[in-house]
């Protein structure tokens, strides 16, 4: 199965969607590379970073998922590397 290497950029406006955000990146644990996160208190957001390497499909549906959870804003940058 061919995966590719993308970033995805996460901004929480809403604290209710965070337990849900984290239970679906849980889920798709196996293929996150690495994650990092900022709360950024002044402006009462959460900024959230995650490094994958998966399948595009697989990516997509996660990035579907996320934007439709209240108050998350997702985008992705997809690699031309495919592996």
């Amino acid at each position: 199965m061919e995966t590719r290497v993308a970033v995805m950029s996460i901004i929480v406006e809403n604290p209710d969607s965070v337990e849900k955000l984290n239970a679906m990146l849980h889920e798709y644990g196996p293929y996150i590379i690495g994650r990092m996160g900022i709360p950024y208190r002044p402006k009462h957001i959460s900024i959230v970073s995650i490094a994958m390497d998966a399948p595009q499909d697989t990516i997509s549906a996660l990035a579907g998922k996320l934007g439709n959870l209240d108050g998350v804003s997702v985008k992705t940058a997809y690699s031309n590397v495919i592996g």
